[in-house]
């Protein structure tokens, strides 16, 4: 391990290099790669050079351990420094672990009510609420592309784009089926219901990344429904995107102009179909995916917010760490599940690898 980060250190000093004698800066395209990559080696390269200054701290602390007048003092600093050493190695682990090249994207999610009627509609608005007050606390800029809304305020569907530094990173977690216990506002003998919702979590893919052939879709205009005002009732601004090879359908009708529409579905498409040309590469090593958070798989149902007992359980998580205040989740603190389900994530790939 000491070899490699030896080597990132003499990498990450030679981009600093390139950086100071500022040729890079002609290049636009060079430049901006140098300064991701030098972005992604900081971290474990701080924690490369600390942990070299502890072995020195503890090397030079052992020799003046034979002076009885510093003995004290320097077997002090030893015992900090192998401490430290400690927590830093166990942090370097961590940060040498392979990365997800999807977590700095931009997010599209989808939300979709399913069993439950309106019940389940209105925790799909609830679950989208969720987002929007945790996006907001990231300084995250939501945009809702599609909504089919209830008479009561409910959602049936909808499709947004989440856009921010790191927001795969934290919002492919939730990826799955929600499932929420409560009595519904509708009921009248105070019964509580299960209803469900699923979320998918799809990284934004970059135009260059998958090519379509315009051959290849089907594109139809139509007028929007919903809320929206006159003007999105008499024009034909919503869009309608097939992918005839797949079947996968991407529709846009949260812009009044076609074109944006458009724009923004293309995006969306490209997405759907990055996602999946994805996990076809991902089936062949699906055990090197499989994890402790679960497969991704959007069947799977990953979390149950339990209004009777005042709980949320995430079931992906083992122990007293599973369970979290439902109030605080449903307005949008979501770090304490996030971080937790990250922390497995991390233990579980450890140990896969300490076992290959």
């Amino acid at each position: 391990m000491l070899d490699k980060l030896k080597q990132l250190d003499n990498r990450y000093s030679e981009l600093g290099q390139r950086m100071e004698n500022g040729e890079i800066y002609a290049d636009p395209a060079a430049y901006t790669k140098c300064a991701r990559e030098m972005k992604e080696l900081e971290p474990i390269v701080t924690a490369y050079r600390e942990y070299v200054k502890c072995e020195k701290t503890m090397h030079d602390a052992e020799e003046l351990m034979s002076d009885p007048e510093f003995k004290e003092l320097a077997q002090e600093e030893y015992n900090d420094a192998k401490q430290r050493i400690g927590e830093l190695g166990e942090q370097l682990k961590i940060l040498l672990l392979p990365k997800d090249p999807n977590d700095e994207r931009n997010v599209i999610m989808e939300i979709r009510s399913g069993v439950g009627g309106e019940e389940s509609s209105l925790f799909a608005h609830d679950l989208f609420r969720m987002y929007s007050m945790y996006a907001e606390s990231k300084g995250w800029k939501i945009d809702i592309v599609n909504i089919n809304e209830t008479e009561l305020g409910g959602i049936k569907e909808m499709s947004f784009v989440v856009e921010g530094q790191g927001a795969y990173s934290r919002l492919k977690f939730e990826a799955g089926g929600h499932r929420v216990q409560r009595v519904p506002e509708t009921e009248s003998g105070g019964r509580i219901h299960t209803s469900a919702a699923t979320v998918a979590v799809l990284p934004e893919a970059e135009e260059v990344e998958f090519e379509i052939n315009p051959a290849d879709l089907q594109i139809d205009t139509y007028r929007s429904s919903g809320a929206g005002g006159q003007h999105v009732n008499k024009t034909e601004s919503a869009i309608r995107i097939t992918h005839l090879p797949t079947g996968v359908v991407v529709e846009c009708q949260d812009e009044r102009s076609q074109y944006k529409n458009k724009d923004r579905a293309m995006k969306i498409l490209r997405s759907k179909l990055y996602e999946a040309e994805q996990q076809k590469q991902a089936a062949a090593i699906a055990a090197e995916r499989k994890s402790q958070v679960g497969s991704g798989d959007r069947s799977d149902r990953i979390r149950t917010y339990n209004f009777p007992q005042n709980r949320v359980t995430d079931h992906r998580l083992v122990g007293d760490v599973r369970n979290f205040n439902i109030q605080s989740v449903l307005n949008g603190d979501l770090d304490p599940i996030i971080d937790a389900l990250i922390t497995a994530d991390q233990a579980e790939k450890l140990k896969r690898q300490a076992e290959s």
